[in-house]
């Protein structure tokens, strides 16, 4: 594509500048340059004190969309780590990273994660929302840790501690989602949303998923996917349905006046964080945060 050829050239006469000689990287903090919110809130955690962290995709921001700018190649050119998701979550930006690898660290955080906790899409593909999951977010927060362990092994205790206090947390908002979740009737535990972003949280918290679209918002949804959810949703009398931050709402209110049509009053149940956060220095900005705010959203809902 004409805009990646672009953003690759723009990289490469950003490699060709000399870069002066400053501090050793373990008397400095660490330029971490992050794709998603998730990641950023996950490495300010476990680099406090040592990292100073740039998200290059804010709140409603949708990632499998993305194309990188001009400025978001500087910002990666000036970083000392480059952290992202993986699992082609990111796709339009995977050989802006491939360039970027021979210049610093690039780390796909969701790598290393055991292939049969995966959700599988296809034979090769896997869905990219791990973060879903606390379970598996908890070791997408160690393999950050790990690399800035590798990046800064002067300060391996630091980041150790941070990341044991921090999993502490996330174990604490894993058994409360548990408890909310199975406060919902049995037979109304079920997410409706735009796009197929909720499979590990249904997984992990026993909540059937449905969506308009796939794992992907990279093409639209039909008139045909539409009538066909419609269909089930009014059969079983499901009672709510969600917007989603990142995506248009216009998708979900389409499909809450085909299931009106058939005789059924579904209502929105509320806007859920699913690629993005929310705005920075709210509590929806943070990962917790995030999360809680989904949690409760849906239980009210559903309860």
């Amino acid at each position: 594509m004409k805009w990646c050829w672009i953003l690759l050239a723009a990289l490469a006469l950003a490699g060709c500048s000399e870069k002066s000689h400053g501090p050793s990287i373990a008397d400095r903090p660490i330029r971490v340059v992050t794709t998603t919110g998730m990641i950023a809130d996950a490495a300010q955690n476990v680099g406090a004190g040592r990292v100073d962290v740039q998200p290059l995709m804010g709140p409603g921001t949708d990632p499998h969309l993305y194309k990188a700018t001009a400025g978001d190649v500087r910002t990666l050119d000036g970083a000392d780590i480059i952290l992202y998701n993986g699992l082609e979550l990111e796709g339009r930006m995977a050989e802006i990273f491939d360039a970027m690898r021979s210049k610093r660290a690039v780390v796909a955080v969701a790598a290393n994660l055991h292939e049969q906790d995966l959700i599988a899409l296809t034979a090769s593909k896997k869905d990219p929302h791990v973060w879903f999951d606390v379970q598996l977010w908890k070791q997408v927060v160690e393999s950050i840790r790990d690399a800035l362990i590798g990046l800064d092994p002067d300060h391996s205790e630091k980041y150790n501690e941070n990341t044991r206090q921090y999993l502490s947390k996330l174990d604490e908002l894993d058994a409360w989602a548990k408890r909310e979740f199975e406060s919902i009737p049995r037979d109304q535990r079920v997410l409706v949303t735009a796009h197929d972003a909720f499979g590990y949280l249904g997984k992990r918290y026993g909540i059937e998923v449905l969506a308009i679209q796939g794992v992907s918002t990279a093409t639209e949804a039909s008139a045909a996917d539409i009538r066909r959810l419609a269909d089930v949703l009014s059969t079983r009398k499901i009672k709510a349905l969600f917007v989603e931050s990142s995506v248009p709402q216009s998708t979900i209110e389409a499909l809450q006046q085909a299931v009106k049509s058939r005789g059924w009053n579904i209502e929105l149940g509320g806007e859920l964080f699913s690629d993005a956060m929310g705005a920075p220095g709210t509590d929806e900005g943070t990962y917790i945060g995030m999360f809680r705010h989904n949690v409760r959203t849906i239980v009210e809902a559903l309860r």
